[in-house]
């Protein structure tokens, strides 16, 4: 909709995780090394945390496309409580057959196939996605697989990525000696105001758009709203230059974005910034502002941005008591 009026290749703040407007504030800039320090030294278990919306599975996804071709790798990404039994996920995150194969099959069906990887010099890694849905006895059913190795090589290397609860998990005493086995680990924060501002600069910038589309007020009203978390900043970013086109405004001002802010709170959905206050105080002056024409784009633009994000990225909870 807004793409040509604003000079854009692309959509800007996709709720999809894209590696290609991948943008390594400081604290994603240490999460990736880590990640690639893991892999290279052999790490048994590396462990990447965050809230939800953060950014953990766009990191990943900027791994995969960049390893070495010495390795091999399986994901997998639907983890829930009922999840079964962990070597048939294993097997089809490798694309194994284990058809006709029991628990002992699989087991020794798997454990031979990392055997034939290191053999040839390959690398074998597991990256589990979601990983704070699994139930500790999976997890230590993962632990006693990574038990195989090869003189001083590890033959399977596991990185675990998920929400903070996976951290509360794995303090459990009954895992601690996975704990133990934790060589790399990351909690991975919102950004601050600045490395919001930066953010919205490159994803503009990278989609083909004048990076000072939205000035520093705009930007700093983003991360109110948003509390600078990444899927968040993406929605409210995206649904002001909705707003923005409605209004053919050059540029995105932060009176618009708290427009944005106010009319996605209404809803009782959005979980950025502070609540609605309460009926019958005053509003503000930007909230009076923006009762004109811009009350009249709300209906439309909430539709017009209405992409569903999906469970396994790019979205955190930034204000301590959301829902989530």
């Amino acid at each position: 909709m807004y793409e040509a009026f604003y000079g854009f290749r692309e959509k800007p703040f996709s709720l999809l995780p894209d590696p290609g407007f991948l943008f390594l504030s400081p604290k994603h800039r240490m999460a990736l090394v880590l990640l690639e320090y893991g892999l290279m030294n052999q790490a048994g278990f590396t462990v990447i945390s965050g809230g939800i919306g953060t950014g953990k599975t766009t990191l990943i996804r900027h791994l995969l496309n960049n390893l070495d071709r010495d390795t091999t790798v399986g994901l997998i990404s639907n983890t829930h409580r009922s999840f079964g039994d962990l070597l048939q996920w294993i097997m089809l995150a490798f694309n194994l057959d284990d058809q006709g194969l029991d628990k002992v099959g699989r087991y020794r069906a798997f454990v031979d196939f990392m055997i034939r990887e290191y053999a040839h010099n390959r690398r074998t890694v597991l990256i589990v996605d979601e990983a704070q849905n699994m139930a500790p006895e999976t997890l230590e059913e993962l632990r006693m697989l990574s038990n195989v190795n090869a003189d001083k090589d590890q033959v399977l290397q596991v990185i675990l990525v998920g929400q903070p609860g996976l951290r509360d998990t794995l303090r459990r005493p009954d895992l601690e000696q996975f704990a133990q086995r934790i060589a790399v680990d990351y909690d991975l924060e919102p950004l601050n105001v600045e490395e919001t501002r930066d953010y919205v600069r490159h994803r503009v910038e990278v989609a083909g758009g004048d990076p000072g589309l939205f000035d520093d007020e705009a930007c700093a009203a983003v991360h109110e709203a948003s509390r600078g978390v990444p899927r968040l900043v993406n929605l409210v970013c995206d649904t002001a230059l909705v707003y923005g086109y409605a209004e053919q405004a050059e540029r995105i001002t932060a009176a618009l974005v708290r427009d944005v802010a106010r009319d996605k709170r209404k809803g009782g959905l959005f979980p950025g910034g502070e609540p609605e206050a309460p009926a019958g105080t005053a509003p503000s002056s930007d909230a009076s502002a923006g009762a004109g024409p811009r009350s009249v784009a709300a209906e439309p633009a909430t539709g017009a941005c209405g992409d569903r994000a999906p469970d396994t990225d790019f979205a955190a909870g930034g204000k301590k008591n959301y829902p989530w």
